[in-house]
């Protein structure tokens, strides 16, 4: 008769009157906070989505509104400092670089930090703005090329009263960063179509575009930069949003004919010609 099993129990190992043996034990059992933390996450998420397809809406508006909030104009610092000021401090915030006429560069460091010394310089204007990567949109490029009213506040007659006054106008309006000259947009996630009707404000000015490796900027967004008719070189390359980047350079080239279009081959994307039909498969000579 097999003698009858006895119960198992654990009992925690003693070496030399320490407690060595339960580190051990504590990696291989997760520690019951960690359970209710598990265990808490999953009721939050089963009550709130009832499916996959919920879940991954949800994370589309976090995703969006994370977007909304980093593009988010920074109106004290241009009532304080103005908007030559306002503009740089918003690209720093994204990660990019400024440089102020006559001035060296000035970028952030690994961890996003940045020196406040360019906020003295107010009367200087930024001609050169380098974006690269950053996750601006369309609302974040009214920080760089809005049409911003001049200190004032204007006040239209009809509302205070029945009275009408002729002589009250809308200040005349002016461009935040009037004399930028180079911009750089590439490998920016945000930047569409959208954007890039935005740039007309910078006509007078911007003589350098760089869009390379933008995937939402297409045809119809590249149409609209016929109002750049001073700029002198653009980079459209690395356009996987354009169909046909060999056809949409010549179309490009006619609109800006001043400028240098780089990034695509006035081959690439355009269907070969037809093939010499050989001697074997020609028709016959009537007889």
């Amino acid at each position: 008769m097999a003698a009858p099993r006895a119960p198992l129990h654990l009992v925690t190992p003693v070496w030399n009157r320490g407690t060595r043996g339960t580190r051990g034990l504590s990696r291989a059992v997760a520690p019951e906070g960690s359970q209710k933390k598990g265990r808490s996450l999953l009721r939050f998420l089963a009550d709130r989505f009832y499916d996959v397809q919920a879940l991954r809406e949800y994370l589309l508006r976090k995703q969006v509104l994370k977007v909304h909030q980093k593009n988010r104009p920074f109106t004290y610092i241009k009532e304080r400092f103005g908007p030559h000021a306002a503009g740089a401090y918003f690209i720093l915030k994204q990660g990019g670089a400024v440089k102020f006429q006559g001035k060296e560069w000035i970028r952030s460091d690994a961890r996003g930090h940045f020196s406040l010394d360019f906020l003295k310089f107010q009367a200087v204007p930024v001609e050169a703005v380098d974006a690269s990567g950053c996750a601006i949109n369309y609302q974040g490029l009214d920080s760089v090329c809005e049409w911003a009213e001049t200190a004032g506040l204007f006040i239209c007659p009809s509302v205070v009263g029945s009275r009408k006054d002729h002589s009250a106008s809308p200040p005349p309006p002016t461009v935040a960063l009037k004399e930028l000259q180079s911009l750089w947009l590439q490998r920016c996630p945000h930047v569409d179509d959208w954007c890039l009707g935005r740039l007309h404000p910078l006509a007078n000015s911007l003589q350098e575009l760089s869009l390379a490796g933008c995937p939402r900027i297409s045809e119809r967004g590249l149409a609209s930069l016929h109002h750049l008719q001073n700029l002198r070189r653009l980079d459209i390359s690395d356009l996987p949003a354009v169909s046909n980047p060999g056809l949409t350079r010549i179309l490009v080239e006619e609109m800006l004919p001043s400028c240098q279009v780089l990034g695509a081959d006035w081959a690439q994307g355009l269907p070969s010609g037809p093939e010499e039909q050989s001697w074997d498969t020609a028709s016959p000579l009537p007889a």
